[in-house]
């Protein structure tokens, strides 16, 4: 290999870690909503239970409304868009949409609510407490609230009948050890969210097919979902067999889910269901969905294998999925992004990628369950944490199964497939760090990328080089062990850099402090 070897004596050093008083903001939702397709609007109600267990006295709570990021072209999501050339395509489909009727109250009392400083921020507000909210201490907050969805151009909307419910209610921002992150919503920068548990009522006409965050409750809606799902997957030849409605004009499916940053849903009439179970290491079992469009000859035929491949490979490697139930969505084609994940349920945008890229989108897409779902690290300040670290496992995944690299795709000549893939993994990234251009610094927020072609390539493909090059120096064994005991470390919390820093310290025994650095160095990693 052809890596710049890192000193020795940065390997043989280990430190004792003694973690900071670890805390975070606990969040419990009760919203009820309801879908009116006509106009595609979203009518609710939220109440949730925000528990303080910080050390700092709370004055007010930052408050994300994303749906305003479409009301206008001055919105910081508009602003980036019409500044990235990169995107520019995505012009042509700019929507409006908003979010209003909010008239929050704070322990039953009418609450005041103050606008950003940055006029750009519309889809930041901050809520005023009359009574400070002291450590230890919970207060209740509700708001109506109404949402009108986009035009489908990014994550959320709606488009040839599908809708797709994403960042649609108000939601407090991440206090944490380094203060509030109430940051706007932007199409190339992720999220930060508190961990929350959600219970959710979604009424809506009866004919639509629903895959949400979190486990169904209704349970004949549940039922038939999986007879059908189990039909369609066990005989992906025939005809599939199509969800009907019972008759009612409406109605109302309810969802739970426990320890998750986030609760998105889709819907769409002609939805196909496949259903099937994973086994986990250890015996556990999951649900596993895949809803996808009615079209003949679709690749989407075996989505419900790549998601339990997926599922289970990721628990092998990381350790187990912790929650009940996994799901793919097929969506609307989106022009800069394959896919965009929430907890338990993924929306994929490729559709019309072949088998190996569908397979590779959705491991990607499902492997977020750990790095964002279970691993809540700050997407927007560190994306190399989610984005990378899941391009390293993809690439494991598309080696392993296909032989295949996402980045490359069908210019891979067959004697380098012909590997095995540890073998063709080598000369994958060897051939990544001759001629992909990496010469930001990971380590940044994305809105400083100075355009989405280069936060991809920095925020996947460099991270993911930059993980490849600690391994070639450790050794896969190890590098497994130190991700096995992050993971251990930190499930349902917030990781920053250093946390992650040293956890691998821990784990492999190893002084990380100079190779954790380059995480800030523009330019190459090696030479």
């Amino acid at each position: 290999m052809r890596f710049v070897t890192l000193a020795l004596a940065f390997f043989f050093c280990t430190l004792a870690h003694a973690q900071d008083s670890y805390w975070q903001q606990d969040v419990r939702y009760t919203i009820n909503a309801a879908l009116n397709d006509k106009d595609y609007t979203i009518t609710g109600t939220e109440t949730l239970v925000y528990k303080n267990n910080s050390p700092s006295v709370l004055d007010f709570i930052w408050f994300h409304v994303w749906a305003n990021a479409y009301k206008n072209d001055s919105t910081a999501l508009m602003q980036q868009l019409q500044n990235d050339t990169a995107r520019a395509n995505k012009k042509e489909t700019f929507g409006r949409g908003w979010i209003d009727g909010l008239a929050f109250t704070v322990n039953g009392k009418a609450a005041k609510t103050e606008a950003h400083s940055n006029p750009n921020y519309i889809d930041v507000l901050k809520l005023l407490l009359d009574n400070p909210l002291k450590p230890g201490d919970s207060v209740t907050i509700s708001t109506p609230f109404k949402v009108k969805l986009p035009p489908y151009f990014s994550r959320s909307g709606y488009a040839d009948g599908e809708v797709m419910a994403c960042q649609w209610y108000p939601k407090p921002a991440v206090f944490d050890k380094l203060g509030w992150h109430e940051f706007p919503y932007l199409d190339m920068g992720e999220f930060y969210s508190e961990y929350g548990n959600y219970t959710v009522d979604i009424t809506l006409p009866s004919e639509y097919v629903v895959g949400a965050t979190g486990t169904l409750l209704t349970k004949k809606e549940l039922a038939t979902y999986k007879d059908l799902g189990t039909k369609n997957a066990t005989n992906r030849k025939a005809e599939p067999l199509l969800y009907k409605a019972d008759g009612n004009s409406v109605k109302t499916l309810s969802y739970y889910a426990e320890n998750v940053v986030d609760f998105a849903w889709f819907a769409e009439k002609g939805f196909v269901i496949q259903y099937d179970t994973v086994q986990l290491p250890g015996g556990k079992t999951v649900d596993a969905f895949s809803y996808f469009h009615n079209k003949p000859g679709t690749v989407w035929s075996n989505s419900i294998d790549y998601v339990k491949d997926a599922t289970r490979k990721y628990s092998e490697w990381l350790g187990n999925y912790a929650y009940p139930v996994v799901q793919a969505v097929e969506g609307p084609k989106n022009n800069s992004s394959g896919g965009m994940e929430y907890p338990m349920i993924t929306l994929i945008t490729s559709p019309d990628a072949k088998v190996e890229t569908l397979d590779g989108v959705i491991a990607h897409e499902v492997g977020h369950n750990w790095f964002m779902g279970m691993l809540g690290s700050n997407e927007r300040k560190h994306t190399w944490m989610d984005e990378g670290m899941n391009t390293y496992f993809q690439f494991r995944y598309e080696a392993e199964k296909y032989k295949y690299n996402s980045i490359f795709g069908d210019a891979i000549p067959e004697e380098v497939r012909k590997k095995d893939p540890d073998e063709f993994l080598e000369i994958i990234y060897n051939v990544i760090n001759d001629q992909v251009p990496m010469e930001a610094a990971m380590d940044i927020s994305a809105e400083k990328f100075k355009n989405s072609e280069e936060y991809g390539i920095v925020s996947y493909v460099k991270a993911a080089f930059w993980m490849y090059l600690l391994q070639s120096v450790l050794g896969k064994d190890k590098i497994d062990a130190a991700f096995k005991y992050y993971f251990a470390q930190w499930k349902f919390k917030h990781p920053q850099p250093k946390d992650m820093e040293a956890s691998f310290e821990e784990s492999t025994g190893a002084s990380l402090d100079r190779f954790f650095e380059l995480t800030k160095k523009e330019g190459k990693l090696t030479e």
